[in-house]
């Protein structure tokens, strides 16, 4: 079945899972399911850049089996939703039964957060934050998770209430105190919002009976320039990936309220010690460098290597694709590269959201790299 394919304006309610909250790193669905038109049944992919879990669904779309790291947590809680089918009403019985019994949290307190939620709304957001934070989850509890994820904080619709939070954007969690000062300057303050009833629309909405059948696959919280491949036990034909931009390295800070619903901290961390190098394009070339060594340890001969890579038009010294090339040939492990073609720019609405009136950024075009991993 060809999921693209419907009415101008409408999407398949089978892609609706792969939305199921947004990122600000969207990797285009359409392509990686391109790429595996020609896949069967028993390859397997791998993403060690995996995102949202964007090349995952693809290949569950596709009836493939798949692996995904990210060494983001709110990445990583997204994607595992995606591997699942499960009833709407399941969900919403396990967030009733959670709300319902969950007598102790722990509440933030300051000026952010009595501009950002109604505290009534706060309360009940804490009471799954502490339950999800006390043990190991269940399939309907991670697809719970992943619903309050993406409807945790969002623009104010006139007609319906779609986010819980006062005026934000949906991708990305805007500043404390840039936050602050926009709600006071246009006198907005957070109403109260049933979480119960929009966990309810958004499972009934996403857990539709037109979703494919689940298929096998992990996803893993980790760093794929450090993690073994060889101990995932399983040889990989597929690598379908698209690395952080060069000049994008805030994709922390950038969730930082989606990470402290997942048991983080009340304020933004600006550390980045997990990410992907940005300091200078050399030492980023070595960080990719080790990502495509590694993947290599778990592929079979002649698996096939897809990256989509582009830049922030910064201080570049390189054109992204001879930046890419580098990390390839640098790794050393016999990836050849086949075919180098443009994508595109990036469609700027799928990259940033403007509800505080920035304007996005501007992104240099994008590319598609192939290569095959020789014997």
């Amino acid at each position: 079945m060809d999921f693209f394919k419907t009415l101008p304006g409408h999407s398949h309610p089978a892609l609706r899972l792969n939305a199921i909250c947004p990122y600000f790193t969207m990797f285009p669905l359409k392509f990686p399911f391109n790429v595996l038109k020609s896949a069967i049944e028993s390859d397997i992919i791998l993403d060690p850049f995996c995102g949202r879990g964007t090349s995952n669904y693809a290949a569950r779309l596709r009836g493939i089996s798949s692996y995904g790291i990210d060494s983001n947590q709110v990445a990583t809680a997204v994607a595992e939703a995606k591997f699942f089918k499960i009833n709407p009403s399941l969900i919403v019985e396990k967030a009733t039964q959670i709300l319902s019994e969950t007598n102790e949290f722990d509440i933030p307190e300051g000026e952010f957060w009595d501009l950002a939620y109604n505290k009534k709304t706060l309360n009940e957001i804490c009471k799954f934050r502490t339950y999800f934070k006390s043990k190991r989850l269940s399939k309907e509890e991670k697809v719970l998770r992943a619903i309050i994820l993406g409807i945790l904080h969002g623009p104010i619709l006139k007609t319906v209430k779609s986010y819980l939070s006062n005026q934000m954007p949906r991708t990305f969690a805007t500043k404390p105190d840039y936050s602050v000062k926009y709600w006071k300057e246009n006198k907005l303050f957070p109403k109260y919002v049933d979480t119960l009833q929009l966990i309810r629309k958004k499972a009934t909405f996403v857990f539709n009976d037109n979703l494919p059948q689940s298929v096998d696959g992990k996803i893993i919280n980790g760093d794929s320039r450090k993690l073994n491949f060889k101990d995932l036990d399983r040889t990989f034909n597929w690598v379908i990936t698209s690395p952080p931009y060069y000049g994008m390295h805030t994709y922390e800070q950038d969730q930082w309220l989606r990470k402290w619903f997942l048991g983080g901290s009340f304020f933004v961390n600006y550390s980045s010690t997990n990410q992907i190098t940005h300091i200078s394009e050399d030492l980023f070339i070595k960080d990719l460098s080790y990502v495509w060594a590694n993947t290599s340890q778990a592929c079979k001969p002649k698996t096939k290597l897809i990256i989509r890579f582009g830049a922030l038009p910064s201080k570049l010294e390189r054109l992204p694709e001879e930046i890419l090339k580098e990390s390839i040939n640098l790794a050393d492990v016999g990836w050849k590269i086949v075919t180098l073609k443009k994508a595109g720019k990036p469609n700027e609405h799928k990259r940033q959201a403007s509800q505080f009136k920035n304007k996005p950024g501007s992104y240099i075009e994008e590319f598609d790299l192939y290569a095959i991993l020789r014997n």
